[in-house]
């Protein structure tokens, strides 16, 4: 049975949440724990394309992407098809007892993406934390060091060690530690806050490894080429070829987090060819597979071979039905030029919030890269983070039937990740929706001020 294409407007036909939300949301209180905090008022039915349908009958613009995973949307016919005929023929072996050969399509068709030189391998696991953990085994294996090196904002994870590597306390790490040992922090570049060239960013990062760690200690370094839940904080021009420059002539590794980055999401395959570098390791994950549980970590040959048999995997890593989402997935981003679309994403983004920051000078900066931008909001005076206005502006949208994230160390970004295969009319509606809230704050102060 063929089932009716998903209309793609806003709809809301009840308040958010709806009574059939609201009841859904007594249950989840009830058998859910209070740490798994839903922030968006409604439950979902159907998604497509931009748009999301909740029980109630309304149709919420999607500007998240599930945290930048529905790339291609959350239910592209080919990723569809490609789930269904693999469900079909069988659900699950585990590669490491009885392998199949799609496992080895997708290995091979990341060895043709990534921006990697040479003979690559690959392992696929389930999540962009297990993918950032593998990877830094395959470092320490290959270097025979133990330390690894993070940076200022970043975000990596959730497990015990990728917790440590994740800069940002609440609510990841608070009250979670003792964190995994030989992880170290150091300053990266965030251009907006810091002023510094990427070349004078760099000589701060590099002098903190020298002093802190030492490169004799240090088996790898790692970033996000744009740094994600940090807020989307892209580094000055040059700082991360230097730094690798600087890894490179030491003996240490540099791994690409590209979990949120990756696939098409930043206008390129990886966030690394937009920063003109060569990482050793990548590790990815969100955009892979249309929404299926599916990550990897890519690296030279050498690197992932130093590791021992049976050292990388696991039950599940690289389920078949994740693996024939993620061959259609690429499929559909090679098909319909999706890193074009990612970039006319960027510039539909930027002018329209450049034009809003005209008459409001609390958009401090707008920055990113494809459908992945961001728009910082502080005091225009002391450039102090406006983190309760972005939270209310987020709160009051998703009431409003347009669903976006928020981002930040100091909590006061808005993050766009739309599915890069939404409309450009029904982008521009959301973007409005948000733009027409934040002018509605701006009468409520002078109100206020006035009074």
């Amino acid at each position: 049975m063929t089932r009716e294409p998903l209309e793609q407007s806003r709809k809301l036909l009840t308040e958010l949440p709806g009574p059939k939300a609201r009841q859904l949301r007594e249950h989840l209180e009830t058998y859910v724990p209070k740490a798994v905090s839903p922030s968006t008022p409604a439950f979902v039915t159907r998604a497509e394309g931009g748009i999301v349908e909740d029980v109630d009958g309304n149709r919420l613009i999607d500007l998240g992407s599930g945290i930048a995973v529905t790339t291609v949307g959350a239910s592209h016919p080919k990723v569809v098809e490609a789930v269904k005929a693999q469900v079909e023929n069988f659900t699950h072996t585990c590669f490491m007892v009885t392998p199949y050969e799609s496992y080895a399509q997708l290995a091979q068709k990341l060895d043709e993406i990534v921006p990697i030189s040479g003979q690559t391998r690959t392992v696929l696991l389930n999540s962009g934390a297990e993918a950032v953990e593998n990877a830094v085994k395959v470092a320490r294996a290959y270097t025979g060091k133990q330390a690894i090196a993070a940076f200022d904002n970043a975000y990596h994870g959730r497990t015990t060690l990728t917790m440590g590597l994740t800069a940002k306390n609440m609510p990841y790490k608070d009250s979670f530690g003792p964190f995994a040992s030989e992880l170290y922090r150091v300053p990266g570049s965030y251009p907006f806050r810091d002023g510094l060239t990427g070349e004078e960013a760099a000589a701060r990062t590099i002098e903190a490894l020298e002093i802190q760690i030492g490169a004799n200690n240090l088996a790898a370094v790692i970033m996000e080429p744009i740094q994600g839940e940090g807020g989307f904080i892209e580094p000055a021009e040059g700082f991360l070829a230097k730094v690798i420059e600087w890894c490179h002539a030491n003996g240490v590794l540099f791994i690409a987090d590209e979990v949120q980055t990756g696939f098409v999401r930043t206008g390129a395959w990886f966030a690394s060819e937009t920063q003109g570098i060569e990482p050793d390791l990548i590790t990815m994950a969100k955009g892979i597979a249309g929404g299926m549980p599916l990550s990897a970590v890519t690296g030279r040959a050498e690197l992932m071979d130093s590791v021992h048999a049976g050292g990388l995997g696991g039950t599940y890593g690289g389920n078949p039905v994740a693996v024939a989402a993620g061959l259609a997935s690429i499929a559909v981003m090679e098909e319909e030029n999706l890193t074009a679309k990612a970039l006319r994403i960027q510039e539909i983004i930027t002018e329209h919030f450049a034009a809003a920051q005209q008459d409001d000078a609390r958009i401090g900066d707008i920055r990113g890269r494809g459908a992945m931008m961001a728009v910082e909001f502080v005091d225009p005076e002391t450039k102090a983070p406006l983190a309760d206005l972005v939270n209310e502006v987020a709160v009051a949208a998703r009431k409003q039937g347009v669903i976006t994230l928020t981002a930040g160390t100091y909590g006061n970004v808005l993050r766009f990740l739309p599915p890069v295969v939404i409309g450009e009319d029904l982008l521009k509606e959301g973007l409005s929706v948000i733009t027409d809230i934040l002018a509605e704050t701006r009468t409520q102060n002078r109100q206020t001020i006035d009074a």
